[in-house]
């Protein structure tokens, strides 16, 4: 077993995005080749509700899933379909846009005033472009949940970890999707498919995640990688983009760390991207928003 190395660690950037939403942005928009198959990831905590309630009004997407999981408030959701409703804490909704489809989210905060969550965009293969969109809305009490011996517990979205297979299925790219909380002073090495890429989004606590990579050598319990220098460590709103390797290890630190593990089957396929439309080439994107203009954009099934 090898541990991955920490290969970059970001601090997720303040970005307005829909009608004025302030988030924050941990990638996205760039060059996310490291990060494929998935696009971007988005953090939209907020306890200021002029800061969010104006939501992301009607828009397109065509390409791509978006995987939103609120942890406080709700974000209700409707689309050209037909489709109406709402998720609220614990909840995920995994939509496959696939050829196109037209739906606004609009969030609404807790008694509190709290509207906190995440969205991740994960790319369609090419093969997968153009299928018909589909939704899938998994409620908090359907999600598996694991409490291991130390205290460390997981929630599996999706994905097969420990034993359990998270809910949402069907998804080209076969990815795991957890979250993670460890126990203040904790170490946990958690496995993560060798073939695919994958990164850590600390939103709550903080912690070390070990760095395998030159000059450190692979750890063994004989080596304290935690007093190496330099530390690797994270705090509330880093990601954690991780090298090669089968497992993932961090120490926790004294308020414990919770986090988003994210892994999946990089595609190695072009993108041609434009807000939230995602294809493989120019032509393709084009033609997506000559249709947009045109009124041809949702196709009948």
């Amino acid at each position: 077993m090898s541990i991955r190395p920490v290969k970059r660690l970001i601090q997720s950037k303040p970005t307005l995005e829909g009608a004025g939403v302030h988030l924050r942005r941990a990638f996205g928009f760039g060059n996310t080749s490291e990060f494929d198959p998935f696009l971007l990831l988005d953090d939209f905590r907020n306890e200021v509700e002029a800061d969010y309630l104006a939501g992301f009004p009607w828009h397109p997407h065509r390409g791509i899933e978006t995987i939103t999981y609120v942890l406080a408030g709700t974000v209700e959701h409707g689309d050209s379909m037909g489709n109406k409703g709402a998720i609220g804490a614990g909840d995920i909704q995994w939509m496959t846009a696939g050829s196109g489809i037209i739906h606004q989210e609009m969030p609404k905060g807790d008694a509190a005033g709290r509207m906190h969550g995440f969205q991740l965009w994960a790319n369609l293969p090419a093969s997968q472009k153009m299928t018909p969109p589909r939704y899938q809305e998994i409620k908090a009490f359907e999600i598996p949940e694991i409490k291991d011996d130390d205290g460390t517990e997981v929630r599996v979205v999706c994905g097969d970890f420990w034993g359990k297979v998270g809910p949402v299925d069907g998804i080209a790219t076969n990815p795991t999707y957890i979250d993670v909380s460890v126990a203040p002073g904790r170490r946990k090495t958690l496995p993560v498919e060798s073939m695919r890429h994958a990164f850590a989004y600390v939103f709550g606590g903080s912690g070390k995640f070990c760095n395998a990579s030159a000059p450190l050598a692979v750890p063994t319990e004989g080596v304290q990688w935690l007093e190496t220098n330099p530390p690797t460590v994270a705090d509330n709103r880093s990601l954690v983009l991780f090298d090669s390797g089968d497992e993932v290890t961090v120490q926790a630190g004294e308020d414990g760390i919770r986090f988003l593990l994210v892994s999946g089957r990089p595609l190695e396929e072009p993108v041609a991207w434009y807000g939230p439309i995602v294809m493989n080439t120019q032509e393709q994107l084009q033609q997506a928003f000559s249709e947009l203009e045109r009124g041809t954009f949702l196709k009948k099934r």
